[in-house]
């Protein structure tokens, strides 16, 4: 059962990965994979009940991100009927695109820690669509954007999952964490953007803006691009706050954003009404995103309820029992699949007697499972969603990210 699992999900990401040259879409692969590896899994089990609870317990995890995904996208595209990012595009015309590099660069690595990598990615690629309308370039910023959503949620405990999980479970603390990765998360990033800046041309960004038609007065556009802000800024607050899960606070902002946009437009015809409500922002979401997050993540859930990603982590530990080799490993592997539990794995194997608090081996573990995910762009959740959002093709992001 194992090893059929295994070459279904092999063979599901190499059809992922050469979806632009069997011009199969990636979300029917990402699906077929997910449903075929639990099949696989529910077939060669004896007890189908066993199954069915611990698919439901997945399901119910893979919602939580599927629910928030939702919602932010949803707000980002009300932002954008309400020309919000036209505003923030008139406040980045910088002469050269070289220098619009490095400053998203750097909003997004500081965005990314107070917020979370995924989140940041959604805004700063939305960002990015209004004002470099062209996609060869685009796509540099895109690759950019990804190493540093994922490089800047390393050095926060609320920025990337898997360091949340760990601070959590009490392996590291919030001060040393941040002393500690900062320096080497920025240098992630630096490194990279060094590199990549050649490959944006010195033409000024103004000539390349698209200028849309304004259809909202300037105090509507302001009122919008900031309860949106203030909406994404206030997930981790309210999960901090009241425990509950960050779905549950996009979810309530949304709400909230739906209420007071039907309020500043109910005077207005009903087709300029429409086309600013929050209902037709849904209509326009790219739900195909969201469907290749569901399959991908079932896929994932799979290899870790039939114990493989487990196996593997207890493997790498017992033959590897160098922590600093180890924790490349695991960075390496996070690359692959899902990081979330092989951290899991390693937390539950290493006590806090053997690496007390903030051991060099947690901060490894926290730095590499964060900044490995940018190796292959679906590597992290950050990759995906700019997989998802802008067609990325794998091969492009191999070669030259």
């Amino acid at each position: 059962m194992i090893e059929l699992i295994l070459y279904v999900f092999i063979l599901g990401f190499i059809i992922i990965a050469l979806e632009h040259t069997i011009k199969i879409n990636k979300t029917a692969t990402s699906l077929i994979t997910g449903i075929l590896i639990w099949t696989i899994y529910i077939t060669h089990n004896n007890d189908s009940n066993i199954v069915n609870h611990q698919l439901s317990e997945h399901m119910g995890e893979i919602s939580s991100i599927l629910f928030f995904l939702l919602g932010a996208m949803t707000i980002v595209e009300v932002i954008d009927a309400h020309d919000g990012f036209q505003l923030l595009s008139d406040n980045l015309r910088f002469k050269k695109k070289r220098l619009l590099f490095f400053v998203i660069g750097f909003i997004t690595f500081f965005l990314s820690a107070l917020l979370d990598n995924l989140t940041t990615t959604i805004i700063m690629i939305s960002l990015c669509k209004k004002i470099i309308p062209e996609k060869a370039q685009r796509f540099y910023f895109c690759g950019m954007i990804i190493i540093a959503a994922n490089s800047g949620g390393v050095w926060s405990p609320l920025g990337d999952v898997t360091t949340t999980m760990l601070w959590s479970g009490g392996q590291i603390s919030a001060l040393n964490t941040i002393s500690t990765l900062i320096l080497p998360s920025f240098i992630s990033l630096f490194i990279p953007m060094l590199i990549l800046q050649f490959k944006i041309n010195k033409t000024s960004l103004e000539s390349d803006l698209a200028k849309n038609i304004i259809t909202t007065s300037k105090i509507e556009q302001y009122l919008i691009l900031s309860l949106g802000i203030l909406i994404l800024v206030f997930v981790p607050l309210f999960k901090s706050i009241t425990g509950l899960p960050p779905y549950m606070a996009i979810l309530l902002g949304l709400g909230i954003l739906w209420a007071i946009t039907e309020i500043i437009h109910y005077k207005k015809e009903l087709s300029n009404k429409q086309q600013l409500s929050v209902a037709t922002a849904l209509q326009k979401i790219d739900t195909t995103s969201i469907l290749f997050f569901l399959g991908l993540l079932l896929s994932v859930g799979g290899l870790q309820n039939t114990g493989i990603l487990n196996n593997y982590a207890q493997w790498c530990a017992i033959h590897i029992p160098n922590i600093i080799h180890l924790a490349g490993i695991i960075g390496l592997f996070s690359a692959i699949v899902d990081n979330v539990p092989i951290v899991a794995a390693v937390q539950g194997m290493y006590s806090l007697q053997e690496f007390p608090i903030d051991h060099t081996f947690w901060s490894l573990i926290a730095y590499t499972a964060g900044v490995g995910g940018s190796i292959l762009i679906f590597g992290s959740a950050a990759g995906v969603a700019a997989m998802g959002l802008e067609q990325i093709n794998f091969f492009w992001y191999l070669k030259k990210i």
